[in-house]
């Protein structure tokens, strides 16, 4: 185990069953809740809800502005919500041919496209990635990994796609390819015995991946080498631990959303994320 349990604590308490966690450009953590809550957290633990989408938020991502693109489990909808006012509005559904099936995670790249994991059904190899444009038209990106496709984040280069596949169980990824469209899967590594769900990049090309089963977070060199970061026997510091975010202003700093425990842990695991993109989203 290469980072002890003990440098985990809980950064904040009381949320419903929070999934996703991302770190936004106001220097604020946002999250969700199994009810369609959608929660700003400070560093001191402060949380504040700020909308409501009477589904269950699952995968955040944020632009410029601060609006949160929420994936939304309940309703098959990722909406777009103003942090300042709370308003929602359904960004997108799918396609007519292909409506969204469990949207799971947002992802941005730089020209404000969102790539859309879709789980689709549990068991149904029927996952789906979707790419919305700035503005919300939406197609199918890829349907080569399909074993219940969940967290994702683009490497420090911008050029390729990394999805953690629960199912598969494993991690794999897709070459952007010149004009926008999706190359070939690669698998990255396969992680027997385990449901990976949330995934992020360090500056060192390190790929860490959070476990909802068992309590668990792996980190993947650069070689592909799959290791143990932090074990969790009892489930207590991390519980569930689904989606994974670099915090603070130097990004040194692990944050970790448990939806077994309703809290987000933070950790010093003596790394430093890459930085998101924050698009300028123009509609």
């Amino acid at each position: 185990m290469l980072v002890s349990l003990d440098r985990f604590t809980q950064l904040a308490t009381g949320l419903d069953h929070p999934e996703g966690v991302a770190w936004g450009p106001d220097g604020n953590l946002y999250s969700g809740g199994e009810l369609g809550q959608v929660y700003r957290v400070s560093l001191d633990g402060t949380v504040e809800e700020i909308a409501r989408t009477d589904g269950y938020t699952l995968g955040i991502a944020l632009d410029a502005d601060c609006r949160v693109y929420a994936c939304d489990l309940g309703n098959h909808t990722v909406w777009r919500i103003e942090p300042d006012t709370g308003s929602v509005e359904a960004y997108s559904t799918g396609t007519p041919d292909a409506p969204m099936n469990s949207p799971n995670f947002p992802t941005f790249d730089a020209a404000g496209n969102l790539y859309i994991s879709a789980s689709g059904d549990w068991e149904g190899n029927n996952g789906v990635i979707y790419r919305i444009a700035p503005g919300g038209e939406t197609t199918v990106w890829s349907t080569s990994l399909p074993h219940y496709t969940n967290g994702s984040c683009f490497n420090a280069s911008r050029d390729t796609l990394y999805v953690a596949e629960s199912l598969l169980p494993g991690v794999s990824r897709v070459k952007l390819l010149p004009d926008g469209s999706a190359g070939e899967p690669e698998l990255v590594a396969p992680i027997p015995d385990s449901i990976p769900d949330g995934l992020a990049f360090d500056t060192e090309g390190y790929l860490y991946v959070s476990c909802f089963r068992p309590d668990r977070i792996y980190r993947i060199s650069p070689a592909g080498e799959v290791e143990i970061l932090v074990d969790e026997p009892k489930g207590m510091r991390l519980s569930a631990p689904t989606n994974v975010a670099f915090a603070r202003a130097g990004l040194d700093r692990l944050v970790v959303a448990n939806v077994g425990l309703s809290h987000l842990a933070v950790a010093d695991i003596s790394a430093t994320g890459i930085p998101l993109e924050y698009p300028r989203v123009v509609t």
